[in-house]
């Protein structure tokens, strides 16, 4: 069990986390989540004891393990394998001890603990979580120092999990992989036999590889249990009840202020309007929920409407130094296709869209583009390419040198960059308002082609979420590579797979395409047939058949949509109930004037605020029932 009890922590005189408290159980998959810059990495840093904290402590159970990805990736000469492998630091000593030990009783010692940590499988787990991670059997016999910074990450991670800490910590794990390692780490995490604490911006692994979600907002930590979507939806009811009750209470306090105003230096009422002054300085100001909600994003619609296709590709081939990457590609991008491209990083996505984008030329074939098509292209290497001393005014005026001040400015709000933000020096900027705005700089003149090297690296899950409905809004052609599934699903409506030279249409969804990741093609392919078949079933049936089925589905969930129906119902009342007890206690001379029916009420309030939880518990339950069986 994790146990954080008031926490308090300010960094630069600015108060960070305040007060924070959370309890998570033992083994629990907990994500996370709140908006960058709230404090999540500093509060990683806090359980691990590199920062100490102002008040409060951290409890985590004796001789427990705490396990994260090292911050430098290694660059030794030493083999990916032996890099993953020595990650298990008790295995690695016990080796080492083993080739020197001349006692008989501790060398029995050191192999019945050898076996009991399944040393001899060792080699295997390692190679498992490699091959996971995109490293072939080759590349894991080659020394870490022949890749680069972001695959050695990747072994990085590697080694942290196949050391299976008790308390494995996770911070933004998929920025160094493809979307096929998310997929990979999403099933790995769901199943890990210990406790998992993960910080992600990714909507789908929180909601497919956790079972709670920890809040981080305003200094302070609320758990919820379920994914980021039950989490989602949890905090909107809670918003949407405490903004009721607010709402209540300033009507009361209006109504109690009007009548100390009224009659306060009136002598017959003055006694009264004295003792409501009195409940309004004792009531506690009920405090409002604000939503966090991310500023949008708005990509300008093509200024011209070009004839179909926008590009045609014939027998394309296009690689480096004189070597093909991709063969006898032939395709074509019509004016308002959504196309995500799939497949392993190394396959050749960006050097498809480079080529697309007419960053690099074809060495064969034929590629036609439309003339004056306009095509847009966002690399997250481009991040660099910004002029670190220059503001996003500053950046934008080069592009409009005629405009005056209050148009330059609108034109960077629509990049979703807040008015305190727009004058920063871009070297001041965070990772996702730097994103913002090379997304705003590529975009400026209204291209027809749209194309997104890993867009969300540097985003958080609502910018993430505007970023979607700018591209659906967005009525040019659009081309995808990214790692983030719900971005893929939520805006990509073709799906094209890089794999062995060739770009071609895949036949599948996203979920065909997990099933052929993890389980490899024949399953994949046995997976498909078997849906064929039952979608050619389902076909077949007659629609008075569909009816009866739908019917009988609609009873079925009667009883438990009764049963959501009586839990509400308990709710409203238990708050109503709640809320009279409050109001009776809240009078100073209550417990004063009648002390036993005060007690009464104060133990009946704790009865309702027990009976209450509970009743949301089984609500939320029910509600997940109904959801999954509808």
């Amino acid at each position: 069990m994790l146990q954080v009890t008031d926490l308090t922590f300010r960094i630069g005189g600015r108060l960070l986390i305040d007060n924070a408290s959370v309890t998570l159980p033992p083994k629990a998959k907990t994500g996370l989540v709140g908006r960058n810059g709230a404090g999540k990495s500093t509060l990683f840093k806090l359980l691990t004891g590199d920062l100490s904290s102002e008040t409060g402590s951290v409890t985590i159970p004796k001789k427990a393990r705490i396990g994260q990805v090292a911050q430098e990736a290694p660059g030794t000469e030493e083999t990916l394998l032996e890099v993953v492998l020595a990650g298990d630091t008790e295995r690695a000593s016990l080796l080492t001890e083993a080739e020197t030990a001349t006692d008989p009783q501790r060398i029995a010692e050191i192999h019945m603990r050898l076996a009991d940590i399944d040393s001899h499988t060792a080699e295997a787990r390692a190679a498992s979580i490699l091959s996971g991670l995109g490293f072939d059997e080759a590349a894991q016999a080659r020394p870490c120092s022949a890749f680069s910074g972001g695959w050695r990450m990747r072994v990085a991670l590697a080694a942290v999990l196949f050391a299976e800490p008790d308390l494995l910590l996770l911070d933004e794990p998929t920025n160094y992989l493809d979307l096929e390692g998310t997929m990979w780490l999403e099933s790995y995490v769901a199943r890990y036999p210990h406790q998992v604490l993960l910080i992600s911006h990714d909507r789908d692994l929180l909601n497919k590889a956790v079972d709670s979600i920890v809040h981080l907002e305003q200094g302070k930590l609320t758990y919820y249990t379920g994914g980021y979507d039950s989490f989602d939806r949890q905090r909107r009811e809670t918003m949407m009840l405490q903004m009721k009750a607010k709402e209540k209470q300033d009507a009361q306090r209006k109504h109690m202020q009007t009548f100390v105003d009224r009659f306060r230096y009136t002598a017959s009422k003055a006694r009264q309007a004295q003792a409501r002054l009195k409940m309004l300085e004792k009531m506690e100001p009920i405090a409002a929920l604000t939503e966090e909600s991310s500023r949008p994003i708005h990509f300008p619609d093509p200024v011209g409407r070009l004839a179909p296709p926008i590009l045609k590709l014939e027998g394309v081939s296009v690689g480096y130094d004189g070597k093909a990457i991709l063969k006898n590609l032939t395709l074509n991008v019509d004016t308002d296709d959504r196309i995500a491209l799939l497949g392993a990083n190394g396959n050749g996505k960006s050097t498809f869209a480079k080529l697309i984008s007419g960053r690099m030329e074809a060495m064969g074939g034929e590629l036609a583009r439309a003339s004056k098509l306009k095509i847009a292209f966002f690399a997250q290497h481009q991040l660099d390419e910004l002029r670190p001393a220059e503001t996003p005014i500053a950046h934008v005026r080069t592009l409009m040198p005629q405009a005056t001040e209050p148009q330059v400015r609108a034109r960077v709000a629509r990049f979703g960059l807040p008015t305190d933000r727009m004058d920063t020096p871009a070297k001041d900027l965070s990772g996702g308002e730097k994103a913002r705005l090379l997304l705003g700089l590529a975009t400026f003149h209204g291209p027809n082609l749209l194309i997104l090297d890993e867009p969300t690296n540097h985003l958080d899950i609502d910018s993430r979420e505007a970023l979607v409905h700018a591209l659906n809004d967005y009525k040019g052609a659009v081309l995808l590579i990214s790692h983030d599934r719900h971005l893929v699903e939520a805006c990509a409506d073709q799906l094209w797979l890089v794999h062995d030279g060739k770009v071609a249409p895949y036949d599948g969804d996203m979920e065909d395409y997990k099933r052929l990741i993890l389980q490899g093609p024949e399953a994949a392919q046995k997976a498909r047939e078997k849906q064929a078949a039952v979608d050619q079933e389902a076909s077949a049936a007659s629609s008075q058949e569909k009816r009866r089925e739908a019917a009988q589905k609609r009873s079925q969930l009667q009883p438990l949509r009764a049963k959501i129906d009586v839990a509400e119902a308990e709710i409203t009342r238990l708050q109503e109930k709640i809320a009279k007890l409050d109001q009776a206690l809240s009078d100073p001379d209550f417990f004063q004037k009648l002390p036993d029916r005060a007690m009464k009420y104060a133990k009946e309030r704790a009865f309702c605020e027990k009976k209450l939880a509970k009743t949301e518990e089984e609500w939320l339950k029910l509600s997940a029932k109904y959801e999954a069986a509808s």
